[in-house]
């Protein structure tokens, strides 16, 4: 592309050089030789008229007293009637240019120069047109690599993003050339380049999100199965299957909640349900974790009260939480409701060690970990919790408390009035 608009702009500067040029150089020529012309008519007329003003004067006419008048580059021959011609300067050789004046006596004068005064000219002035002519092309090549480089360049450049594009490097590279149109396809690759970014970032996030939240189920369930192979009991057996299953439907909602705020974490399917029933469906569950380990797991609290979000997902920032504690604490975990002004709250506390003390509220960011974990536990339970308008925080350090707040359906008079 380079070679190409390099080869076109010579081509166009040449083609206005050599008509303008030729055409110049045409009138030019007309005009020095019209000039010659003219200068040698002049010089005739000039001379006639001393030769008339002489002989009016009755006085001589010859080469001392007219030498003076005469051109001293100029072959000057004057014929007087009855009289030897009268020669000045020295005959041309070769071809020459001539003007003739005659006189009303029958003076007859010619004036001659050679032509090669006026070729002479004409060459200089064609020197000067070839001259200026290689001043032009030597600019016009100059331009045309400055623009092919500002046009070029940026091209590659922006071949290049979208190659990294293709590769699956999506950093924007926020680069401008000063050429508006390129300019514009920078922005759209930039802009493209982030929301690709996005893209990845949501689906990687999807991914771990996932991984995360699909292994507190399947450790449930797998305790279930394990309870049901040690157990000949038929009725323990339909009891821990029946359990199973709805651990199964959790863990369906749990993939549906995941991808939902995949698309979009606003959307969310807060409804009005029951707190009691999903606190202690996550004590059940976790009960014999907590058994194997030596450990307790109680709830307590204000009874009756009912939460505005979805039951999936709020189980699942509890089994969270009663996870961690499981995992990084020690004693017993203790899990309460109560109500703090229009919201309703669940604590989730143990006896152990608690939060580092450089970590603080930082135990929600994403990869963050005091015990060697993946650091996404926390942060996923706070965006569950959020996108149904509740909260995650962390209420006290040593011990560990940690909070849902979510809000408090209205009673039914309340919502009638």
């Amino acid at each position: 592309m380079r070679r190409r608009l390099i080869s076109s702009t010579l081509a166009v500067v040449l083609i206005v050089i050599a008509v303008f040029g030729v055409s110049l150089f045409v009138v030019e020529t007309r005009t020095i030789t019209s000039s010659a012309r003219d200068r040698l008519e002049a010089d005739a007329a000039r001379v006639l008229a001393e030769v008339e003003s002489r002989i009016a004067a009755d006085e001589p006419v010859t080469e001392e007293e007219l030498r003076g008048s005469a051109p001293a580059d100029r072959h000057v021959r004057i014929e007087l009637p009855g009289r030897p011609p009268v020669v000045l300067g020295e005959p041309p050789d070769g071809d020459a240019m001539r003007a003739e004046q005659r006189g009303g006596r029958g003076e007859y004068v010619s004036v001659e120069q050679p032509s090669s005064v006026v070729s002479d000219e004409i060459g200089r002035m064609l020197t000067i047109l070839l001259i200026v002519s290689l001043l032009a092309v030597a600019a016009a090549a100059l331009l045309a690599v400055r623009q092919a480089r500002r046009v070029a360049a940026p091209l590659t450049d922006l071949a290049e993003t979208a190659e990294r594009l293709g590769s699956g490097d999506p950093r924007p590279r926020h680069r401008r050339y000063g050429v508006a149109e390129l300019d514009r396809v920078a922005d759209v690759l930039d802009a493209s380049a982030e929301r690709i970014a996005r893209m990845l970032t949501a689906e990687r996030r999807l991914a771990a999100d996932a991984s995360h939240q699909l292994r507190t189920p399947l450790t449930a369930l797998s305790m279930r199965l394990e309870e049901i192979m040690t157990t000949e009991d038929r009725d323990t057996i339909k009891e821990e299957a029946a359990i199973g299953l709805a651990q199964v439907e959790r863990l369906t909602d749990v993939v549906q909640r995941l991808l939902t705020n995949a698309r979009d974490p606003r959307l969310g399917s807060a409804v009005g349900f029951d707190l009691d029933e999903v606190v202690v469906q996550q004590v059940e569950e976790w009960r014999p974790a907590y058994r194997s380990a030596g450990r307790a797991i109680v709830h307590s609290g204000r009874p009756g009260l009912r939460a505005v979000g979805t039951p999936g997902a709020v189980a699942q920032v509890l089994a969270c939480l009663v996870e961690n504690s499981l995992m990084h604490g020690s004693g017993t975990v203790a899990m309460r409701t109560r109500t703090t002004g229009n919201q309703v709250v669940v604590e989730v506390t143990d006896e152990g060690p608690g939060v580092p003390g450089e970590l603080g509220s930082r135990v929600f960011e994403r990869t963050v970990s005091g015990r060697n974990s993946t650091g996404l536990g926390l942060a996923v339970a706070r965006d569950l919790a959020e996108a149904d308008g509740g909260r995650l925080e962390l209420l006290q350090q040593r011990p560990p408390v940690f909070a849902l707040f979510l809000s408090r359906e209205a009673e039914q008079g309340q919502a009638a009035a």
